[in-house]
């Protein structure tokens, strides 16, 4: 992939998650000061490699699971630009470290994450799985269709048990889309973030939300949320 392709795909992701609606050559022409005519063919080629594709409806086009995955390893392989704004930061460091039982503390950071990223939040608290904010996902323009909710609810029942025997390793994990193992057909991304609690040295929070996601933020907030939830249980 060319470097004008790469920043192509890049704009589509972002101004996909921005407006949800197919993103047309006309406003990347505009972007990159060139004519509608090169954008399309560059499209074209990214869309013959499987980045983005053209929902029946729209001449625009939209990231696909592919699209996003090459998206997602290029802001995670670029730390510089994982910046949380100082109103999160504050937020975050407010909700976590209002001190009482550490069950609350898990609670009331979820709930912060809900407000911030306007997704669904969940965190391991035990053996029990806590989510909040079920009307932010289910309010998405992408969760209309009753076999989509459906998917959603069939990943949202399996989720607990498959946290508990998967126990992924990394600091922070993205599934996109047909990349979680259950409700493959979802349509959603889910970001979590691994951290120590009193109750597992594996506790697990993060964010369910449509694969239309402002990737980007959304990382930095979950994963800054598992910082600052040890951070504050074991000052």
């Amino acid at each position: 992939m060319t470097e004008r392709q790469k920043a192509i795909l890049r704009n589509v992701v972002e101004q996909y998650a921005e407006v949800a609606s197919p993103v047309g050559s006309n406003l990347l022409a505009k972007v990159f000061g060139v004519s509608s005519a090169t954008i399309r063919a560059e499209m074209a080629e990214l869309e013959r490699l499987g980045y983005i594709e053209q929902p029946h409806t729209s001449a625009g086009r939209i990231p696909t699971d592919k699209g996003y995955r090459f998206y997602v390893n290029h802001v995670s392989e670029d730390q510089s630009k994982h910046i949380t704004s100082p109103r999160a930061e504050r937020a975050l460091s407010a909700r976590a470290s209002g001190g009482g039982v550490p069950e609350r503390v898990i609670r009331n950071t979820v709930d912060t994450l809900v407000e911030l990223t306007h997704n669904l939040g969940l965190a391991t608290i035990g053996n029990q799985l806590y989510m909040s904010g079920l009307s932010n996902l289910f309010g998405q323009p992408e969760f209309m269709h009753p076999g989509q909710v459906q998917e959603v609810a069939r990943l949202l029942d399996n989720l607990e048990p498959w946290l508990r025997e998967a126990a992924p390793n990394e600091a922070l994990s993205v599934f996109i889309g047909a990349e979680n193992p259950i409700g493959r057909n979802s349509g959603c991304s889910l970001i979590i973030s691994k951290f120590r609690s009193p109750y597992s040295d594996k506790s697990f929070i993060g964010v369910l939300g449509p694969t239309r996601q402002s990737y980007r933020d959304v990382m930095s907030l979950v994963e800054r949320a598992g910082k600052t939830l040890e951070e504050s249980m074991y000052a």
